[in-house]
C-alpha cells in the first residue's frame, strides 16, 4: 500500500491506541488494574494481542494500551461490553482525566529496528472539509518525505458508530528524528494552514516495538528492502562478525580441544546474537537512504548505496587480510 492511502477495508484488522495519564503515586494500583484489562479482553473473540507502554522522558507519566482485533466488529464488542465498563469504572479514579482513544482499522503486524518511534495523530476534521482535509494531508506528506529519519506514513478514516476522528500513524528512525519534524518550522506553518480543515488535533509518542503493529507500503513491491539489498546489508556485518569470532573465540575454543561441532554452535549462536542486537540495527541505521523503500528513489541512490556497501566490503577485505 502506498503511504498515501488511507485503510477502508472491513476485512483488515483494527487497533485501538488508548491513552491515559496516571496520577502521581498510582501507577503501582494502575499497572495491577492495567493486567486485569489486558486479561479481560485476551478472553474476547477475534483477539489477537495487546501492548502497554510507559510514558517516556517529558510525556508528563502518559501511558499508552495498544489493543488489537481481527476485525472492526470484534474490537467493537470488546470496546462496548459490560466487562470493559466495569473495568474503566473501576479504574476512573486512577487518571487524571477521560482517556485520549483512537480506533485504527486496517494495518498488519511488521518486523521494525527497535530504535523506531512512531506517531499517532489523531484529527477533528470539520464537516464539509474532508476533502481540503486530505489535499492537506499529502503537503504534510510531502515535507515528511524530506526530514531526516521519516520512515512511511498511514492515513485512517473515521470508523462508522465507533470515532468521527481522522488518524494518521507516521514512523521515523528515531525519537530525536521525530522530535525535530515535530518542533519543525516546516511543520508549524503547515499546521497553522490545516486550521482551516481540522477544529482540534492530539497527538501520541510511543517508542520501541508499537511500530511494528503497522506495514507501510503494504502491498507494494517494495514494502521492505529487495531481497538483494536484504542481501548485502546481511553480508555486510556478517562477514567481519565471523572474521572477529574465528580469530578470538575460536581460537580460544580450539585450545581448550573443544570438538568442531560444538565449537561451530557457539560461533554460531555468537555471530546471530551480534548480528540481531548489534549489527544488523547499526547496518539499518546507516544504510537507511538505501534501504527505506520511502527513502531510496532513484537510480543514483540506489547505484551510490550499492557501492558503499562493496566499499565496506573491500575494507574489511584490506584489513583481515593484513591481520591475519
Amino acid at each position: 500500500m502506498s503511504p498515501r492511502a488511507s485503510r477502508d477495508s472491513t476485512a483488515e484488522s483494527a487497533t485501538v491506541v488508548t491513552s491515559q495519564k496516571v496520577r502521581a503515586g498510582r501507577v503501582d494500583e494502575y499497572q495491577r488494574w492495567q493486567s486485569r484489562t489486558n486479561e479481560a479482553a485476551r478472553g474476547f473473540e477475534g483477539f489477537e494481542g495487546c501492548e502497554v507502554y510507559p510514558p517516556r522522558t517529558g510525556s508528563e507519566n502518559e501511558w499508552v494500551a495498544v489493543f488489537r482485533f481481527s476485525d472492526i466488529d470484534h474490537l467493537t464488542a470488546w470496546l462496548e461490553s459490560d466487562r470493559r465498563k466495569e473495568l474503566l469504572a473501576e479504574g476512573q479514579g486512577l487518571f487524571e482525566g477521560p482517556p485520549a482513544q483512537e480506533v485504527l482499522r486496517g494495518g498488519a503486524p511488521a518486523e521494525q529496528a527497535p530504535e523506531t518511534v512512531t506517531a499517532v495523530v489523531s484529527h477533528e476534521v470539520k464537516p464539509g472539509r474532508e476533502e481540503g482535509f486530505l489535499r492537506w494531508q499529502e503537503k504534510i506528506l510531502k515535507a515528511q518525505e524530506k526530514s531526516p529519519g521519516f520512515m512511511g506514513s498511514e492515513m485512517f478514516k473515521p470508523v462508522e458508530g465507533v470515532q468521527e476522528h481522522w488518524v494518521v500513524v507516521f514512523r521515523f528512525d528515531s525519537r530525536e528524528h521525530l522530535d525535530a519534524w515535530l518542533e519543525s518550522e516546516d511543520r508549524e506553518r503547515l499546521l497553522e494552514e490545516g486550521r482551516a480543515y481540522f477544529v482540534s488535533y492530539h497527538v501520541h509518542k510511543v517508542g520501541s516495538a508499537f511500530s511494528g503493529w503497522f506495514r507501510f507500503d503494504e502491498g507494494a513491491q517494495d514494502a521492505t528492502p529487495p531481497n538483494w539489498k536484504q542481501a548485502m546489508s546481511v553480508l555486510l556485518a556478517l562477514y567481519p562478525t565471523v572474521m572477529v569470532l574465528n580469530l578470538t573465540v575460536g581460537k580460544e575454543l580450539d585450545a581448550l580441544g573443544v570438538p568442531g561441532h560444538v565449537g561451530l554452535f557457539i560461533g554460531n549462536m555468537l555471530s546471530v546474537s551480534a548480528l540481531t542486537w548489534l549489527l544488523m540495527p547499526l547496518v539499518n541505521r546507516g544504510f537507511a537512504f538505501w534501504l527505506v523503500p520511502s527513502r531510496a528513489r532513484g537510480l543514483r541512490v540506489h547505484v551510490a548505496g550499492a557501492m558503499a556497501v562493496m566499499c565496506c566490503y573491500l575494507l574489511f577485505i584490506v584489513i583481515f587480510g593484513l591481520i591475519t
